[in-house]
């Protein structure tokens, strides 16, 4: 088998109920739409674990966070986990990341021969919650609503500044795969940081989406009417100190949507690049989570509600054949799909990996129910979801259970837990989460975690301080032309096409 290249372009905290079937009708997204007619649309993935660090390691590894022990934005992903990069690498690809990842620890590749920028977010433990402290906020690296009263318009961004980066240092490295230096197939991996909030866009963006319906501030429910979790989440967000205005809300709406057409900009240029050099890829669209944007009176991420674990999933890939597959599956099952369209094993670790192929899920078949696990700030013991056909199922040793029909009721305003009528279904549900969870000892493992990571932070903070943020290395005296190498051999090696 011809092992295909492939290219993943991955952003963050893009909400997948914008995603129905590729780009919904009323979103600037052309080149992310044309994308979606030649992919297999998943419409309904979720994340593995509904925030950044846990849910790319669960991405790249195809394990829930229980097993990849990345349980939160600053719990160390051990070396010792295969990822796609190491699957694809061992079988012979040349891996490359450009963008984030939000790798915590010393090992800033997992897998990855190179990678051409530096994370936009830091790699130690500072951000480690403490289950020993409930209720507690951390305010220098907490959320807050001051990304929904800040939101507007800015030329220039600390995201921006690292978009752009990522998506030159991406063509570039597009451009120089072309020449065909070596015969390797690649895989390269283009992760963005936007739409993530600050929910601050570029005029010609903020532009697109001026009286546009979708901005409208959706009906929040008051925080007494809240489960348990999400008035927690409300709570870490410093709610109280945010009296949030009807236009504050359509402003940060319209910053977020303005950002995804910044993305399918994005989009446009690299996958541009990749036609116009003659190079056929694989092509995978992924979010690692959502955004709730004001549904329920909710922000950001950290739950299970649609908005926040809900993200587009779309595979553009020979044998694949264009079309929208509604059966859930999740971020968790890239990783064995990549390995079936490179023709590559994953025997040895598939016991100990959760995601499943989707190859034949595109063709009609079933998935079984979808796993998640959420257990980092605004949780008090570790939570776990099940989404089972038109179901989903959430449970915490800390809160009262609650069951959806997401078919019925797709905003999720009915708790069905405690109606008798589904009384069945609910013991279902909760018998197979019994199965899948011992949530006393995932908790255990936890608060062990975050005690050992606090007493490290602490230490290494003190005296000489060796950061494990990743610097990109740029060896200058091997580019362009040096004397140790010849103009004439040069200049034709470094040319695509030749001889036009």
């Amino acid at each position: 088998m011809t092992k295909p290249n492939i290219l993943i372009l991955m952003v963050d905290q893009l909400n997948g109920t914008f995603f129905p079937d590729g780009p919904a009708d009323w979103l600037h997204a052309p080149n992310l739409k044309r994308l979606a007619a030649r992919s297999v649309r998943f419409a309904n993935t979720y994340t593995a674990s509904p925030l950044c660090a846990p849910a790319r390691a669960s991405f790249m590894s195809g394990q829930l966070p229980r097993r990849t022990r990345v349980y939160d934005n600053a719990a160390e992903f051990a070396s010792d986990i295969p990822t796609y990069a190491h699957h694809l690498r061992r079988a012979g690809y040349r891996t490359t990341l450009s963008g984030k990842m939000h790798f915590v620890g010393p090992d800033q590749l997992h897998g990855f021969e190179e990678r051409l920028t530096t994370d936009i977010y830091p790699a130690d433990f500072g951000w480690t919650p403490d289950y020993r402290k409930p209720g507690e906020r951390i305010d220098w690296w907490y959320h807050n609503l001051g990304s929904v009263t800040g939101a507007g318009v800015a030329e220039i961004t600390n995201q921006y500044e690292y978009d752009d980066e990522v998506a030159f240092h991406a063509t570039q490295k597009l451009y120089d795969l072309s020449r065909g230096a070596e015969a390797r197939p690649w895989c390269l991996t283009v992760s963005f940081t936007h739409p993530h909030d600050p929910y601050v866009a570029r005029r010609k963006y903020w532009d697109l989406y001026e009286d546009c319906p979708q901005t409208a501030a959706p009906e929040a429910i008051p925080y007494a009417a809240q489960d348990p979790h999400a008035r927690r989440l409300m709570d870490a967000c410093d709610w109280r100190k945010f009296d949030l205005t009807a236009d504050q809300i359509v402003r940060a709406r319209r910053g977020y949507f303005a950002n995804i057409s910044y993305i399918d900009d994005k989009v446009g240029e690299i996958l541009a690049v990749l036609e116009a050099t003659r190079q056929e890829a694989v092509i995978v669209f992924t979010s690692d989570h959502g955004d709730m944007l004001g549904e329920r009176g909710l922000w950001f991420k950290m739950n299970f509600f649609e908005g926040s674990a809900r993200v587009p999933l779309m595979i553009a890939a020979p044998g694949m054949a264009p079309a929208r597959i509604d059966t859930p599956v999740s971020t968790l099952d890239v990783t064995p799909t990549l390995a079936g369209l490179a023709g590559v094993a994953m025997d040895e670790v598939a016991p100990w990996t959760d995601g499943q192929p989707l190859i034949p899920v595109a063709s009609g078949a079933t998935r079984g129910p979808v796993p998640m696990e959420y257990a980092a700030e605004g949780t008090v013991s570790p939570m776990a979801a099940l989404r089972d056909g038109q179901w989903k199922y959430i449970r915490c040793a800390a809160d009262p259970d609650l069951l959806f029909d997401i078919g019925a009721d797709p905003q999720e305003r009915r708790n069905l837990a405690a109606d008798p009528a589904h009384a069945a279904t609910l013991g279902r549900l909760r018998a197979a989460a019994d199965q899948r969870w011992d949530l006393a000892g995932f908790d255990a493992e936890v608060r062990a975690s975050q005690a050992r990571r606090w007493v490290v932070y602490e230490a290494l903070r003190n005296g000489a301080y060796f950061p494990w943020d990743y610097q990109p290395l740029m060896r200058a005296s091997e580019r362009y032309m040096r004397n140790h190498m010849d103009l004439n051999v040069l200049e034709e090696a470094k040319r695509f096409p030749r001889g036009e």
